[in-house]
């Protein structure tokens, strides 16, 4: 029987994380919860939530870095993570529907695609950062979802801690595509609903121009590997990373 259990990632979401761990908690899966240096009482808040594991990086760290610490725990009790987001956007009850777009017999990793990002009720940075990474995806030879960037998903545990990814920011979502689609691990989706205007207001950490710079120079290095290091090579780097 497959088992399932929440990774959180939070940095400075204490208006919402609150809400979203219950909510996920509430579904009866195991739940993780990693504090990646917050500075606004998140982890104290999530401190007094009975029933999850409350993990903590003394200073940030980043998104990916966070995920990582959580999947290796995650994974001592759980076959796969679902990941929500902690600043109110994504509804863990969703969760479900996610599962059930695994199908049988199949361990792809499952985005939840992000429906309803009209200009009129998305911000632009949301909606500039989808389509940039989408870029970044297609250019690298990765799968070719519709929102690469979503941050709600479900992925296959331990295959994506053999990935051997290296970004710890933003750009861990987007790299992980790419290194599974190179590595043969499927990918599926499913659509979620998404607020952006949560109690308490939304807080984003994306920021356009330093993650530009910085998605360019992790995905244009994934580009010239794909280009010019042979598929065979790759393989063999992959499988000496692993074994180390």
């Amino acid at each position: 029987m497959d088992r399932f259990a929440f990774v959180i990632p939070v940095f400075n979401h204490a208006r919402a994380a609150v809400d979203v761990v219950e909510q996920a908690r509430a579904l009866g899966h195991p739940v993780f919860v990693i504090d990646d240096g917050s500075q606004d009482g998140s982890g104290e808040a999530l401190a007094h939530v009975p029933g999850i594991t409350l993990l903590r990086h003394p200073e940030n760290r980043g998104k990916g870095a966070a995920l990582c610490t959580g999947f290796a725990a995650a994974a001592q009790v759980a076959d796969w993570a679902i990941t929500v987001d902690a600043d109110g956007q994504h509804d863990p009850r969703q969760a479900p529907e996610l599962i059930a777009a695994i199908p049988p017999g199949m361990r792809p990793i499952v985005v939840g695609t992000r429906t309803g990002m009209e200009p009129s009720n998305t911000p632009w940075k949301s909606r500039f950062g989808r389509q940039f990474s989408n870029f970044w995806v297609r250019a690298s030879g990765g799968h070719r979802v519709a929102d690469s960037q979503s941050g709600f998903r479900i992925y296959p545990l331990p295959e994506t801690l053999a990935l051997g990814a290296k970004a710890r920011r933003f750009q861990f979502e987007v790299e992980v595509l790419i290194l599974a689609r190179w590595k043969g691990i499927p990918a599926t989706e499913a659509p979620i609903r998404v607020t952006y205007s949560p109690p308490g207001g939304r807080i984003s950490h994306y920021r356009p121009f330093v993650d530009f710079w910085r998605n360019t120079t992790v995905f244009g290095g994934l580009v010239l590997r794909r280009w010019f290091v042979p598929r065979a090579i790759r393989a063999r780097r992959r499988e000496a990373e692993y074994a180390g």
